[in-house]
């Protein structure tokens, strides 16, 4: 099966940015949505911004403007660069892929372990 690792989070000042970094790594086929969420805590788990394999993204509307997510196909990796960060941006980044593991395979919604990102003074 295949598997998820981020990296690039860490505690940054308001105003800030910071550049998360997911690559997915095993039995991969295809690869078709990749995408950020977020779990503040006592809340529940939102979506962030996702990309389509063809380039094409959404964003929450609380990010809009700020974040921008990209991939590399080519390194099944999907980045989520994130500037002037607000300490509402607090939570742990969570990246997600729709994963073909095998020709004609289901696809896998598959999840990182997470990566906590900190805005504060």
């Amino acid at each position: 099966q295949a598997q998820l690792e981020e990296s690039g989070g860490g505690v940054v000042q308001p105003g800030g940015s910071l550049r998360l970094s997911c690559a997915a790594s095993g039995r991969i086929f295809s690869i078709n949505n990749m995408g950020w969420y977020r779990q503040a805590p006592g809340k529940q788990r939102e979506l962030v911004a996702d990309i389509t394999s063809g380039g094409s993204a959404t964003y929450a509307d609380s990010v809009k403007g700020r974040f921008t997510i990209s991939r590399d196909n080519a390194k099944n990796t999907v980045y989520l660069q994130m500037n002037s960060l607000k300490p509402e941006d607090t939570a742990v980044y969570y990246c997600n892929a729709d994963v073909r593991s095998y020709y004609r395979g289901t696809i896998t919604k598959t999840w990182g372990q997470g990566t906590q990102v900190t805005v504060s003074s």
